[in-house]
Formats: structure tokens, sequence, C-alpha cells
């Protein structure tokens, strides 16, 4: 699983002219799913985001998570991260799983993000055309990916 998470004051997802999502102080996190994600990948990402120290104490100093601070949480889809340019200019999704194994994962993904974060998790819908607005605080943007833990 490989995701862009962004610190934001407020984030909303629109789909097909529908308001689907809608948070103030939280995280916004783009996912992307490969086929060789699973239940581990699931758990130990939702638990490294519901801890993830972004948020600013009373010093300004990023050290609370957005569990600490009660913030919110919306999880996009977003095949393009498992972008390849190695070749020409046309990005290459083969990585990327297909939807009927994406979809379990990430709705698997989000029930236990629900689970570690105590409160229910916006979403847009798995594979529409979503328009997300955000405001991102900081800006704090974060990349993870569960199969290279280092970035």
């Amino acid at each position: 699983m490989r995701v862009v998470i962004q610190r934001v004051s407020k984030a909303s997802v629109i789909c097909d002219g529908v308001l689907t999502a809608s948070i103030g102080q939280g995280i916004l996190v783009l996912l992307g799913i490969e086929d060789a994600d699973g239940a581990e990948d699931i758990n130990w990402l939702s638990n490294k985001l519901v801890n993830l120290r972004i948020f600013g104490d009373e010093n300004g100093v990023m050290n609370l998570s957005v569990k600490d601070v009660n913030g919110e949480a919306i999880v996009v889809s977003q095949f393009t991260l498992h972008a390849s340019t190695k070749k020409g200019n046309r990005p290459s999704y083969i990585k990327a799983s297909r939807p009927e194994i994406a979809i379990p994962l990430y709705e698997a993904f989000v029930k236990q993000l629900e689970v570690d974060l105590g409160k229910k998790v916006g979403t847009g819908i798995f594979g529409a055309d979503m328009k997300v607005e955000l405001v991102n605080d900081g800006p704090v943007t974060i990349m993870i990916d569960t199969k290279n833990k280092e970035l």
C-alpha cells in the first residue's frame, strides 16, 4: 500500500456533483493498492497513520497525532500512486491492483482506520471521478509505502 498523507485544516470529496465526505482538522489519505498488499499492510499502515505525530502541541512542535487532536480522516482511492514513469511519457499503471482486488482491500483499510481512530472515516467512491478539495495545513505532506517503510 502506498499513501500520500496531508495534514489538513479542512477537506472534502465530491463525486458526480455529490458531497461524499467533509472534515475539519485531520488527515486526507490518498491510498494506492497493489496486488501484493494484504491484512498485514492494512494493520501496519492504519496504526502508523493514527499515531503519526504531525500535529502541533502547545509549543507548535509536531508531537501530536490525529488521534491526540481528536482529528478526522478521509481516505480516497488513488491508483495513480503506483504509476511507473520509467519509459516514455505515458505512465503505466500495471502495478496498481484491478478493482476486484483493490476494492475489498480499500474497504478493509477504511474499516481498520475507523477502529484505530475511534470514529467514522470519510471516503470518496472507488473508481469514480472525484473532486478533492483541501487546505493543506503547514503544508505537511508525507508519503508512506508499506513495502518500503523508509520513505
